[in-house]
C-alpha cells in the first residue's frame, strides 16, 4: 500500500507496455516467501521467467502488479495476483485488488482453492444470476499488439456495447474476473493474455459458481492465450457471438488458443 503514495520509477518492455521497481519488488517479495515455505516448487513470474524446480508438480503464476499502466498514473484498479497450479490444475488462488484512488485507496482481498469456494475479505462470494445479455454489464480487455486478434475485439466491443447495458475496459485482468466472482458484472472476455494474468482470477470465478472457457468454447488452460468467464447462465449466449469470428481467426492460420508453450516462459535467471 506505501507504493501507491510514491513516486513511480517506470521503464518500458515496449513502446507502451509498462514495467515500474514496484512490479520487480513485488514479485521479489512473493518468490522470497514461497522458496521459504515451498523449496521444492516451480514459480512463473511476469518479470523473472521460470525459477526452481522444472520437475515439480506445483507451479506458481504470480502476476507482481497486474495493471501496471494503471497503477503507473494512480488510477484504480490495479492488483497482485498469484495462482497456484497442481498438476497444470488451478488448485488455491489469491488476488489483492487496489481500488478507490488517491487520497481514498483501499483493497480487497480475494481468495479460493479448488473445491472451497470462493471469498471476498473473508466473505464468500457468488456470480450474479442475470441470464440475458440485455441485462448485463461486461467486460474485456485490449493487449499492446494491435494486430488481427486485437481488430477483432474492437468489432466485439462495438457489438456487445449495442446489446448489453454497456462494456467496460479497465485493465487489469484478474481484477475484472474477480469482479465476475464478485457478481458486480457478468462476463469478461480477452485475447492475448499470458497465464499469470489468469491463473488466479480464473480459479475464484469457477469457485464462485461461473463459467471459464477459451473464447472459441473450448476447455480452458492457463498456457491458452484467449479466456471467457462468465456468471455461467450467459456462457452459451455470449459464445455464439464471440466463438465464430475466434474459430476464423484459427482457420486462417492465427491459434489464438495456443500461442505460446510452457517452454516459451523460461527465464535467464
Amino acid at each position: 500500500m506505501d507504493a501507491v503514495h510514491k513516486p513511480r520509477n517506470i521503464d518500458y518492455k515496449g513502446t507502451a507496455n509498462l514495467v515500474t521497481d514496484t512490479d520487480r519488488r513485488s514479485e521479489l517479495a512473493i518468490q522470497e516467501v514461497v522458496r521459504e515455505k515451498f523449496k521444492d516448487h516451480l514459480i512463473l513470474g511476469e518479470e523473472g521467467g521460470f525459477t526452481g524446480d522444472p520437475t515439480s508438480e506445483y507451479l506458481w503464476c504470480i502476476d507482481p502488479l497486474d495493471g501496471t499502466t494503471n497503477f503507473a498514473h494512480g488510477y484504480p484498479s490495479f492488483a497482485v495476483s498469484v495462482g497456484v497450479l497442481y498438476r497444470g490444475k488451478p488448485a488455491a488462488a489469491s488476488v489483492v485488488e487496489f481500488a478507490g484512488g488517491p487520497l481514498c485507496w483501499v483493497t480487497r482481498t480475494f481468495s479460493a482453492c479448488a473445491g472451497g469456494g470462493a471469498f471476498c475479505n473473508g466473505q464468500q462470494i457468488h456470480v450474479s444470476s442475470t441470464n440475458e445479455i440485455e441485462r448485463s454489464l461486461l467486460v474485456t480487455g485490449f493487449g499492446y499488439e494491435h494486430d488481427e486478434a486485437w481488430a477483432e475485439n474492437i468489432t466485439l466491443f462495438k457489438e456487445f456495447t449495442d446489446v448489453s447495458r454497456g462494456v467496460r475496459r479497465l485493465g487489469a485482468a484478474a481484477v475484472d474476473m474477480c469482479h465476475v466472482a464478485l457478481g458486480i458484472v457478468e462476463a469478461y472476455w480477452e485475447y492475448r493474455l499470458k497465464p499469470w494474468d489468469m491463473a488466479a482470477g480464473a480459479l475464484i470465478v469457477e469457485e464462485a459458481g461461473g463459467m471459464v472457457t477459451c473464447m472459441d468454447g473450448s476447455d480452458f488452460c492457463v498456457f491458452d492465450r484467449s479466456i471467457l468467464v462468465s456468471n455461467g447462465t450467459l456462457h452459451e449466449k455470449l459464445l455464439e457471438r464471440i466463438a465464430p469470428p475466434t474459430k476464423k481467426l484459427q482457420q486462417n492460420g492465427m491459434d489464438i488458443s495456443h500461442w505460446f508453450k510452457p517452454e516459451d516462459y523460461k527465464s535467464d535467471v
